[in-house]
């Protein structure tokens, strides 16, 4: 069980990424520059979240089975991705993933292409509204614990909302294409953060067979994966250089690429 700090971040962060969906679903995120103030406020709220955590993590308290490992990495203090990595498996199961008979009731009349198609392109302008909301936002805060990387919260907030985005995402196209992850809803919820962390199907990322937790591999996987894509962010501090929108169209771009490697593999006769 996480701590208090991190349990109460990983709450807000699927508050938050439930708020951005419902708004798009209400037609307020058409366009990357209607959604980045709904961005920048959400961001705002996981950069609270996120350094109460790292406030907890620096307390000693342990947050992960695999702790002594990531802290002899770091000198003593857990690394971003591992703190991060938590936080967003902690969240998962919150996460809002609409089954296949809720998709099809919000798109009347449309194939399971379609929907699909809709939903890639609805992520895609929420992932570039968030990146375009931190691009926008001074670097106020830094997250650096005695590690290779020294972030702003800011980047570590974009990180969490983009992935808890695209987990959602890549749960309803399972869902969609009739591929659901097997078990209760926590045990779908860690299969398809798994999927994410793999860029393929549940199927082919190999975790059908998961039960309710990610267990220490998958918990190792999906740090590295949010190290990358945290490290991958890292020009765009000093501060911010790349801009909101060079920012926001990166994000975009990540997002498209995630959807077509997962689409590959649930669409029949692809992958």
């Amino acid at each position: 069980m996480l701590p208090g700090g991190l349990a109460g971040a990983a709450r807000a962060l699927a508050d938050a990424v439930a708020g951005l969906l419902e708004g798009s679903r209400r037609g307020g995120a058409g366009r990357v520059g209607e959604g980045a103030g709904r961005g920048a406020a959400a961001v705002r709220d996981v950069v609270t979240a996120v350094a109460t955590a790292l406030r907890s993590s620096r307390s000693g308290s342990p947050a992960g089975a695999d702790r002594g490992a990531s802290a002899a990495a770091t000198g003593g203090s857990r690394a971003p991705g591992a703190l991060l990595g938590d936080l967003l498996a902690a969240a998962a199961p919150r996460l809002p993933v609409r089954t296949a008979d809720r998709l099809r009731a919000a798109h009347p009349g449309a194939t399971d292409d379609e929907i699909a198609d809709a939903l890639v392109a609805r992520a895609a302008r929420l992932t570039a509204a968030i990146g375009a909301a931190t691009g926008g936002v001074a670097a106020a805060h830094w997250f650096a614990p005695p590690s290779l990387l020294a972030l702003p919260l800011e980047l570590g907030a974009e990180t969490l909302l983009t992935a808890g985005v695209e987990v959602v995402l890549v749960g309803e196209l399972h869902e969609l294409y009739g591929r659901p992850a097997p078990g209760d809803a926590r045990a779908r919820a860690a299969a398809y953060l798994a999927s994410w962390s793999a860029r393929r199907s549940v199927d082919r990322a190999g975790v059908a067979g998961l039960g309710s937790v990610l267990g220490a591999a998958g918990l190792r996987a999906l740090r590295r994966r949010v190290t990358r894509r945290l490290a991958g962010a890292v020009p765009a501090a000093a501060p911010f250089l790349l801009g909101a929108a060079i920012a926001g169209r990166g994000n975009a771009r990540a997002t498209e690429a995630l959807a077509e490697r997962v689409l590959a593999d649930l669409r029949p006769g692809r992958g």
